[in-house]
């Protein structure tokens, strides 16, 4: 079947799991669109399917050996001329031998050789998904800018069930091709803020948040994918930012008001993601403040801080666009969309990212579900899932 002209040249990476039959689906599915596709298979991964079924429905020869096509440069040359490489299923092996940038296999040395989109999709039991090396490696990809798809919640190898389920194949295609949008993005210039404000009240204590910075991080990785020039104002990160954004480190919310200010004067686009106290204490001590001298109670004096979201709107622009988040512990979604509407009233900015918060609730997690409000306060948007889907879902609004 002759490819379309919109045809991309994909690389399926299959690794040694279960659900490697999944694969074949996947496979079958993006040659359907039109695309040309390769298979790497590890030797694990043929293990559970077969290299004939692998080349007949991707309609190309099935690549597994690393010292295949030397004359070629094959192990170089698959990634080279990839518009982008999925793995699917991504086991915990190949996601640790992924962070730490081992090749010794044809699928990491194609991986290392490309500069295209990465996209894996998880497959393991809940046991191995939730281990912290598994998790740490898993951060580590996502900084890189991996994009990750999955995986799901439900039936496992055997009587178990939880999340580690490979991602429906029609899940991993389409977060394969959205992967490789064009640079959509391109020549624009976009300031985020992310993570949470400290207001010192001696050398040792502060007032602070809950905020990680997960979300802010995850919307400057994905606006940097797709092609924008990013400042990340970060405020007491828990997360690496990525190495493709300029990053300008601030403690409290007049530090962080006044590099927002300064990096808005070139800006496109500031998205205000991070939490940024109201208050601050109204003097510092210059010591430790002490329990043998307070007493009983130590009262503290609060003063406002600026209200950075509400100046910055004021000021912007005519073609800039300002972006508000609004934290909310309101669980009724009624109540919820007027306390976001209250609040774009108050701000002026050119749309408002709505959700609910609380102890273990978005807060240093990896997932968010969020509304998005125009400045009419309509609904224009909404998404659940991974905090990297919801940041490329608000990203598609702000287009």
């Amino acid at each position: 079947m002759p490819t379309s002209p919109a045809a991309l040249t994909i690389v399926v990476g299959i690794t040694g799991g279960i659900a490697a039959y999944k694969a074949v689906g996947v496979v079958r599915g993006l040659v359907l669109e039109g695309h040309d596709v390769h298979v790497i298979a590890t030797e694990a991964a043929l293990r559970f399917v077969g290299r004939p079924t692998l080349e007949a429905i991707s309609r190309n020869p099935v690549n597994t050996d690393l010292y295949e096509g030397v004359a070629e440069v094959r192990h170089v040359a698959i990634g080279q001329s990839a518009d982008v490489i999925v793995i699917a299923p991504a086991t915990a092996n190949t996601i640790a031998k992924l962070a730490a940038g081992i090749a010794d296999d044809l699928l990491g040395n194609t991986v290392l050789a490309s500069t295209a989109p990465i996209v894996i999709a998880p497959a393991m039991h809940t046991e191995m998904w939730q281990n912290p090396a598994t998790v740490t490696n898993m951060a580590t990809l996502r900084t890189r800018g991996f994009h990750v798809v999955g995986p799901a919640v439900g039936q496992l190898t055997g009587a178990d069930s939880g999340p580690g389920r490979l991602a429906d194949p029609e899940q991993i295609i389409e977060a394969t091709l959205a992967a490789v949008k064009d640079q959509d993005l391109g020549g624009r210039s976009i300031v985020v803020t992310a993570g949470g404000t400290r207001e010192p009240l001696d050398p040792v204590r502060f007032l602070g948040n809950r905020s990680s910075g997960k979300q802010g991080v995850a919307l400057a990785t994905a606006a940097a994918a797709r092609g924008a020039t990013v400042t990340l104002i970060a405020a007491n990160l828990e997360v690496v930012p990525p190495a493709s954004v300029t990053v300008v480190s601030v403690e409290s919310a007049r530090e962080l008001r006044d590099a927002v200010m300064e990096a808005a004067l070139t800006a496109d686009t500031v998205i205000m993601a991070a939490a940024v106290a109201d208050y601050r204490p109204s003097s510092v001590a210059e010591g430790k403040i002490k329990k043998e001298t307070q007493g009983e109670e130590l009262v503290l004096s609060l003063v406002k801080n600026p209200d950075i979201l509400a100046e910055i709107a004021s000021s912007k622009r005519p073609e800039q666009v300002i972006v508000g988040f609004a934290a909310e512990t309101e669980n009724d979604p009624e109540k919820l969309l007027e306390l976001g509407r209250q609040k774009l009233a108050r701000k002026g900015c050119d749309f408002l990212v709505l959700n609910t918060v609380g102890v273990g609730v978005v807060f240093a997690t990896d997932l968010n579900t969020i509304t998005v409000l125009n400045r009419a306060g309509h609904i224009v948007a909404e998404a659940a899932g991974s905090k990297v889907s919801v940041a490329d879902r608000i990203l598609d609004v702000l287009l």
